[in-house]
């Protein structure tokens, strides 16, 4: 039995459509409007992104109508996310007794579970971790006032100040004088307000670098570089530390803390990484203070490869455990690595971001971009791996079919629905088609696509000189539970979802929505083939078998004539279709 995986279509390409973004669009950006951290809660409603002005900016997802509902017209609109709340999260300070000026960047957001009608998140900068909670109330209105005369003689004379205005009653005439009434009025607007609810600071002398929630929902630890604290959730005047690499003389500090996260299921693990390209797994259980790892993985270097920059490129900036627990997803540089827990020894799994790259480390080094810190993300079902790189390129790695495709974050694919082209990365020798002489085994590869009928997927191009290094895609974020992706591309936030986010409910659907995939250029009738043979069990009769194997010898003589021509596989039921492929391809033979 064959699983079929929702994010590849028909070609065995991965389909990406456009969905939002969020973020002007103007070419002078700000520099606190710079988007640091973005974070999915825990079902996917609600999507937080933090930036380097100390800014949270929460988006909910849009509920489908109940219209939509009856016409399964739903999956679109559960693509799209609206701004729910915003509010500041950190302000900037200053450490007069280290004379330390503190930004308020928030660098990153973690989000509790739900146990209430409220949500819950932990926010950090630098210096200080807070928690807060985002609830929803009624607006209240007060009107003005409301007037109402009585006439009463039996009240004593009283005085009392109401919206303003003093009433008096006065038994002596046996009436009350005009009395002003204000009126609370609870109007149809939900406020969205979010309150601090604890302050976790004082804890770290270094920049802290990584928040993780334990799986108890009662502890979670903050990371900087030379220590990791445990706070409890409840406590912010104490907390304990549980890892400290500091080591007496600082000059002989040979690597820091990058990044650090718990278990998703057993609350006594957790992982942490360092610049060495090392990752330690720890066990609460053993020690208090986690100075002995219980695993380390670690990937040996080839001594004949090392140079300046190999200790600057193995530097991992994040590492992420995957839903079920079993796997550690890790980013260095160039790298995307999958680790086993049960095997220490090197990584299952090695993917190349942009290895392209390699050739201009001084380049990347003078700039400072080789100090850039990306991130990876898991997908739900832990199938997929998503990371970022430079010129607003990000990419997805399949791990099953071990397939790697890039695409980009741009303004010219902003159109609702729309497709999302991969891109390729190519040198200077290859992109002229000068790889081999003078073809190239892209313009193969291209020829063959064509001939075959499909789209050119890598017709868009970038020369690896022509990248742009001040666009980069570092923080993204995977839905928990659908194939929906956010990636921050500087001050944008864009949002993306997979065609097959929600699963066709009959074959017939799933059908014509392979056939939209197919080029517009080819003369077959998806519709007509359909209802010929898709759901037909009948055995050909002899007369048809003859006229499709000499169709097909046809087709096999038409490829040994043409060099970069792959023939289509036999799938045809009928002498019409047939002859209609056949010519279609004679067509395009002439046309080249």
């Amino acid at each position: 039995m064959t699983v079929s995986n929702p994010l590849i279509d028909s070609s065995g390409e991965a389909q990406w459509y456009f969905s939002q973004v969020k973020g002007t669009m103007e070419d002078e950006v700000n520099e606190a409007d710079i988007i640091s951290t973005v974070e999915f809660n825990e079902d996917g409603e609600l999507l937080a992104t933090g930036d380097k002005g100390g800014r949270i900016v929460i988006f909910q997802r849009e509920q489908p109508t109940k219209s939509q509902l009856q016409q399964n017209d739903f999956n679109s609109l559960r693509t799209e996310y609206n701004v729910y709340s915003t509010f500041q999260s950190h302000e900037a300070e200053f450490d007069y007794l280290k004379s330390l000026e503190i930004e308020e960047k928030i660098n990153k957001i973690k989000w509790l579970r739900r146990k209430n009608m409220a949500h819950f998140l932990l926010s950090t900068n630098d210096k200080t971790v807070k928690l807060w909670k985002i609830r929803e109330r009624n607006k209240r209105a007060i009107i003005q006032s409301s007037s109402a005369s009585s006439e009463y003689s039996h009240y004593q004379n009283h005085t009392s100040l109401m919206n303003g205005n003093i009433t008096v009653r006065d038994d002596i005439n046996g009436f009350i004088r005009t009395v002003s009434i204000p009126v609370v009025k609870y109007m149809d607007r939900i406020e969205v307000e979010a309150i601090p609810k604890r302050v976790f600071a004082n804890a770290h002398t270094y920049h802290i670098n990584s928040i993780s929630l334990n799986s108890d929902q009662e502890t979670f630890m903050s990371a900087d570089d030379l220590r990791i604290n445990l706070w409890h959730i409840e406590i912010t005047n104490q907390s304990f530390n549980i890892v400290d690499i500091k080591p007496a003389n600082m000059e002989e500090l040979t690597e820091v803390i990058t990044a650090a996260e718990f278990h998703p299921k057993e609350c006594n693990l957790f992982v942490y990484s360092s610049s060495k390209g090392i990752i330690r797994l720890c066990d609460m259980r053993q020690s208090a203070l986690c100075d002995s790892q219980a695993k380390i993985f670690e990937e040996r270097e080839d001594p004949t490869t090392k140079n300046f920059f190999s200790e600057i490129i193995s530097s991992i900036s994040d590492v992420k455990f995957s839903h079920s627990g079993r796997y550690l997803c890790t980013r260095d540089y160039l790298h995307v690595k999958i680790w086993d827990l049960n095997m220490e020894s090197r990584p299952v799994e090695t993917y190349n971001v942009h290895d392209y790259l390699r050739n201009k480390l001084c380049v990347l080094y003078e700039n400072d971009c080789i100090f850039d810190k990306f991130e990876c993300s898991w997908s739900s079902n832990d199938d997929h791996i998503l990371t970022g790189s430079y010129n607003n390129f990000f990419k997805s790695f399949n791990r099953n079919s071990k397939q790697e495709l890039m695409f980009e974050c741009s303004r010219e694919q902003t159109k609702p629905r729309q497709q999302l082209r991969p891109k390729r990365v190519t040198s200077s020798n290859l992109s002229n088609g000068q790889a081999n002489g003078n073809s190239s085994p892209l313009l193969n590869s291209k020829r063959n696509n064509l001939m075959n009928g499909k789209t050119n997927s890598y017709k868009d191009e970038v020369s690896v000189d022509n990248l742009d290094f001040t666009k980069k895609i570092l923080h993204t974020s995977w839905h928990p539970k659908d194939n929906i992706i956010a990636i921050a591309a500087t001050n944008n936030l864009y949002l993306f979802y997979n065609k097959e986010n929600t699963n066709p409910t009959s074959s017939m659907a799933s059908y014509i929505s392979s056939c939209n995939s197919i080029s517009s250029n080819s003369s077959i009738n998806c519709f007509n083939t359909l209802s010929n043979s898709t759901f037909s069990t009948t055995p050909m009769n002899p007369e048809s078998t003859a006229s499709l194997q000499n169709s097909q010898n046809q087709l096999n003589q038409i490829q040994l004539n043409t060099s970069f021509y792959t023939a289509p596989s036999s799938g045809f039921t009928n002498q019409p279709n047939v002859q209609t492929q056949q010519t279609s391809s004679q067509n395009t033979t002439m046309s080249l």
